[in-house]
């Protein structure tokens, strides 16, 4: 079997763009793929083409090598996403190949309900409460007394636990803040400090999500990059009365992170943007998590699991990061069912009414779970005539073999 087509397709997904990598055969045999990045990662995927065009899509070891080379000097970042979206692309159609669920190709299934956490709780109401209002159908978040009745929200839905990212509301306004990735204001870039008001709104929250959500569910906070070590002692701290399921934080320097952690008795997760078991290597020498999060579409499955197995010597439990869409959600909940050391896996929740209709079948959440099945391959195939009825206004398809 040889690969004789690569196909990218872009689908507006209201406040996000869900990109599709579609590899076809000359046996007749298609691969899907969803990968983020759609600015950046088809640039990429041309410049692999002539490596892809022609491989056997089910010699997975020998194509992972392969793609691995334009890697080596770049070990995270778009180009590796854009090799995990070829590998996952090939590891569908080597499944449906053996008519097996890809789940099955990775040793089989450890547990066939994933456990779910409702990702970005509140975050997405406050950056695009228009969308919400007009579209999507769900209540905006303006105040603490909305984001209270968002935790209400997520358990009376069955989830057991939530994660949230920082909003302020001392200015009168709901307002997200994340200088360090440039999604709202720039104010806090580049120091990166931290002040009191911060350290109020933070906690404000908690307690807010708290008496919404109650004691049974469990609250993840993400502070992406957005301070130094500094403010992240000062937020573990504060939060440690509140028992968190973790703070979540993306560092570059091991070292600093072992650190911050052994300085509070808030768990630590990390490492969403650790791509390569190369680079996950410093993180577990120094004992830098508590919680290791792992990124099955950006990473590829296939290296996933190898990143898995590495942390499992280590004690260390895997949190799976799914930001992203339908076929996202799929690809990484075969992922979460095929390793031992899970903790639990990232759902985006609030969604356009067209994010479901994409994938036939639908993916199907049972009281905050994901059920899995034994469909050949990831189970489902991307509806195109679906997809095509929502494009990204400022990205065409495009058909690179």
């Amino acid at each position: 079997m040889r690969i004789t087509g690569l196909d990218i397709l872009h689908v507006d997904g209201g406040f996000s763009v869900f990109s599709y990598l579609k590899v076809t055969t000359d046996a007749g045999l298609t691969g899907w793929a969803e990968f983020s990045g759609h600015e950046t990662i088809p640039g990429h995927l041309r410049e692999m083409k002539r490596r892809i065009a022609g491989a056997d899509p089910c010699d997975l070891a020998a194509l992972d090598a392969v793609l691995f080379t334009y890697q080596r000097h770049h070990p995270a970042g778009s180009v590796g996403r854009a090799i995990g979206a070829v590998m996952n692309a090939c590891l569908d159609i080597k499944s449906k190949a053996a008519g097996l669920p890809v789940h099955a190709l990775l040793g089989g299934a450890v547990r066939r309900r994933i456990p779910l956490y409702w990702s970005h709780c509140g975050l997405f109401r406050v950056r695009f409460a228009d969308l919400f209002e007009t579209i999507i159908g769900k209540p905006p978040i303006r105040t603490l007394d909305d984001l209270k009745a968002a935790g209400r929200e997520v358990a009376d839905a069955g989830f057991r636990a939530l994660k949230t990212n920082l909003i302020r509301f001392d200015s009168g306004t709901a307002a997200t803040y994340s200088p360090g990735i440039g999604r709202s204001t720039l104010v806090g870039h580049p120091e990166l400090n931290i002040d009191p008001a911060i350290l109020r709104a933070f906690t404000d929250q908690i307690e807010a999500l708290r008496d919404g959500a109650g004691p049974d569910v469990e609250i993840a906070f993400d502070l992406n990059c957005n301070f130094r070590p500094e403010g992240y002692r000062k937020l573990a701290r504060a939060a440690e009365p509140f028992d968190l399921m973790w703070l979540e934080i993306d560092m570059l320097d091991a070292r600093a992170l072992a650190s911050l952690r052994a300085s509070t008795t808030t768990p630590i997760a990390s490492l969403e943007k650790i791509m390569r078991r190369h680079t996950l290597r410093p993180y577990l020498e120094r004992e830098a998590v508590d919680v290791a999060i792992i990124d099955a579409q950006w990473t590829g499955v296939w290296e996933s699991v190898k990143m898995a197995h590495m942390l499992d010597a280590y004690e260390i439990n895997v949190a799976a990061h799914n930001s992203a869409g339908p076929l996202g959600a799929r690809m990484s909940a075969h992922f979460c069912a095929a390793i031992p050391n899970f903790r639990i896996m990232e759902h985006e929740v609030d969604a356009v009414p067209w994010a479901a209709g994409l994938l036939e079948p639908p993916n199907l959440i049972e009281s905050g779970e994901f059920v899995i099945d034994d469909g050949p391959g990831w189970g489902a195939e991307v509806d195109e005539e679906a997809a095509r009825a929502h494009p990204a206004t400022d990205r065409p398809e495009e058909k690179l073999l």
